[in-house]
């Protein structure tokens, strides 16, 4: 075992954090490859004998359920039952893993040098890690990671077989297999290649489903897979995705395993690799195609530092637990078990609140870093027209504010408590100089084009600006989780004239059902969240919640228009994607067309200066926004003939909205200012 670098959490106003272990560290000092050719003897399942490959297909193929689908599909399209096996053989071809035990140790020895050289540390939680031993060896496990780099499957993997552990089987999207060799040797690593989207394809998703619950159900290795779908590019939690979910739950609705465990994963980075590339992303320049010479024109990273990783292996969350009063598991017993059936409103819902909780453990264990706090109060003055920048004392003297808030609101944050604040911040300041400079004493974003100044067109300089912001902003992103629930209600507090508890319940519930896109905010769940809300600020004594009134402390002026700030350009985005359907949309715009046009649309208002927030450029937001208003039915997509996918909107809904949000809108200067 590495010797300990050990970071305990010790705050006493909060529960116990675990220590973590930097397994880096025994890297620097001892041999690579003695490392990779290691004994490797991971305790398995009920002391299981790992099947092969071959084997593991031939169950598949050989399961009632695939038999059923392929004579349901014979009949239906009259095509010959052994034709129909060919092609579910070559399904499962293209798709299944072959996890060899040499590339795992390849992967080691070259991770290690890898990863030595981009981080600092890659700091474990103990304590999880002991957990996941165990728990593998009781039950089948599902292991759900955050998702905000492409290391993070690998990172998974160099964990497990760091300490011993059953490497898992991984669901990986197709695009990875046509790197040349690199997707070979992921799929040798435990990989299986699943398509983005396979529609009606009931062949295909029989196949799938079937190869991963019999992975499951005989306890072979524990199965991965990212409960949000693909890399949140904004670093914000994304909306889960339930069909993987679905499928893992089964077995256990069925009847056919006693328990399954799922185990949340926080891996959060101080550095993230795909940084500007997000960034671009989110402006509207396409995702560059996955490709073995793009990995290696990748090389340059290699000269920078990325600081530290923490990946926090959460609580292992029983199916069973989740399911206890919630589902009655007698229904499926009136069916066969291998014939396919379409889960019930309620099981939906219930996978659908599963997923929504596994998502919020994940964010609650984020271990955030100094620099998250610095991006926010950045953002912040230089949304305020900060031309100059922010004294180093004055941004030290807000990040201690706001370190402190964070811990009072149950953050866990990595923040050295024994090194002085001016140090910590210099130091963020130092490794993140790509975004920020320092300059006599002030700290701006680096929003300056290069010396000499390129030639640029007022847009292309907007947008070269934008990437900096919207860097920066993924990284304030990160703590939104902390605070969403009391920005919601400082919001709503803001925008009702008086102080009735019902009238700000109101306001608040209006706010959190328009951005319950954007932030992970659990369907149905409006009275907790105001509740937690109200503890949280009365906790702070930011506010005095009574029967029939929320009122405002003196010293809580300073909390609350940070919190009306964090939010606002979101609240400023929505409005004005509002005010571009009512304006600008004609009766063709397409939802392909939309966020191009709305780009547009946005930046004319940037730069006459009625726009302030350059991150509402971020396509994400956009989309976010549409699916808001296509969920409230403010807008509706067109289905079938020549009008497929056009957006009808209702203008005076639409407007309605935009007047309702304008009320959020703080006319006060910015917190930033007034720090």
């Amino acid at each position: 075992m590495a010797s300990k670098a050990v970071y305990s959490h010790r705050d006493p106003m909060l529960k116990k954090r675990d220590d973590f272990e930097d397994i880096l560290e025994e890297r620097r000092n001892t041999s690579d490859l003695r490392y990779a050719l290691r004994c490797y003897t991971p305790a398995l399942y009920k002391g299981l004998t790992p099947c092969t490959a071959s084997e593991l297909k031939t169950m598949v193929l050989q399961s009632d359920q695939l038999l059923y689908v392929i004579n349901q599909v014979s009949k239906e399209t009259g095509t010959a039952t052994d034709e129909i096996q060919s092609e579910a053989e070559a399904i499962l071809e293209e798709m299944a893993h072959r996890l060899q035990l040499s590339t795992i140790r390849f992967f080691a020895f070259t991770l290690s040098k890898i990863f030595k050289t981009l981080f600092r540390s890659i700091c474990v939680n103990e304590e999880g890690i002991q957990r996941l031993q165990q728990t593998i060896q009781e039950q089948p496990v599902v292991l759900l990671p955050s998702h905000r780099s492409y290391m993070d499957f690998l990172l998974m993997s160099y964990i497990l077989y760091t300490y011993d552990l059953a490497l898992p089987v991984i669901a990986a999207g197709m695009d990875f297999m046509g790197m040349k060799i690199v997707g070979e040797m992921l799929r040798m690593s435990g990989a299986f290649f699943i398509r983005r989207s396979f529609g009606g394809d009931k062949l295909y998703w029989t196949v799938f489903s079937e190869y991963v619950k019999i992975m499951l159900k005989n306890g072979f290795a524990p199965v991965e897979f990212f409960l949000e779908g693909t890399r949140s590019r904004t670093a914000k939690s994304l909306t889960p995705k339930l069909g993987l979910l679905n499928i893992v739950m089964d077995p256990f609705l069925k009847g056919e395993v006693f328990d399954i465990s799922l185990v949340p994963v926080s891996i959060s980075y101080e550095r993230i690799l795909e940084e500007a590339l997000y960034a671009r992303e989110l402006l509207g320049v396409p995702k560059p195609k996955e490709s073995t010479s793009g990995l290696f024109k990748a090389r340059k990273i290699l000269s920078e530092n990325y600081g530290s990783i923490h990946v926090y292996f959460g609580q292992p969350v029983s199916a069973r637990s989740l399911a206890e009063g919630r589902v009655d598991r007698s229904q499926f017993n009136l069916t066969p078990r291998h014939i396919p059936r379409k889960p019930s409103e309620g099981i939906q819902d219930f996978v659908n609140d599963s997923a929504f909780r596994l998502v919020r453990s994940q964010e609650e264990n984020m271990v955030l870093k100094p620099w998250v706090l610095l991006a926010a109060l950045l953002l912040q003055n230089q949304t305020a027209g900060n031309k100059l920048g922010v004294l180093v004392e004055d941004l030290t003297e807000q990040a201690v504010w706001l370190r402190d808030l964070s811990r009072q609101f149950g953050a866990f944050l990595h923040w050295p408590d024994h090194i002085p604040p001016s140090r910590v911040v210099s130091s963020s300041l130092s490794l993140h100089r790509s975004l920020v400079r320092v300059s006599e004493g002030r700290v701006q974003l680096n929003l300056e084009p290069g010396f000499p100044p390129p030639a640029m067109t007022p847009e292309e300089e907007l947008l070269s600006k934008a990437v900096v912001v919207l860097s920066c902003a993924s990284y304030r992103n990160q703590v939104l989780h902390v605070f969403i629930r009391a920005a919601l209600l400082a919001s709503a507090i803001h925008s009702v004239a008086g102080s009735r508890k019902q009238e700000i319940f109101n306001a608040f519930s209006f706010l959190r059902n328009m951005f319950s896109n954007e932030f992970i905010l659990r369907p149905g769940a409006e009275v907790q969240d105001f509740e937690e809300a109200c503890y949280l600020l009365v906790k702070s004594a930011v506010l005095q919640v009574h029967q029939q009134e929320v009122l405002v402390t003196d010293r809580g002026h300073r909390t609350l228009a940070f919190l009306t700030s964090i939010l606002d350009p979101f609240v400023q985005g929505y409005q004005m994607v509002c005010r571009f359907l009512c304006e600008e949309a004609t009766e063709s715009l397409t939802e392909k067309q939309f966020v191009p046009a709305v780009r547009k649309f946005f930046i004319k208002h940037l730069l006459t200066g009625e726009l302030k927030y350059v991150e509402v450029l971020s396509s994400d937001l956009q989309k976010n926004a549409l699916a808001a208003l296509l969920r409230l039915g403010a807008v509706q997509k067109l289905r079938g003939g020549a009008n497929e996918g056009t957006l009808k909107v209702n203008t005076v809904m639409v407007n309605s909205l935009e007047d309702t949000l304008g009320g959020k809108l703080p006319t006060q200067k910015p917190l930033a200012a007034r720090l």
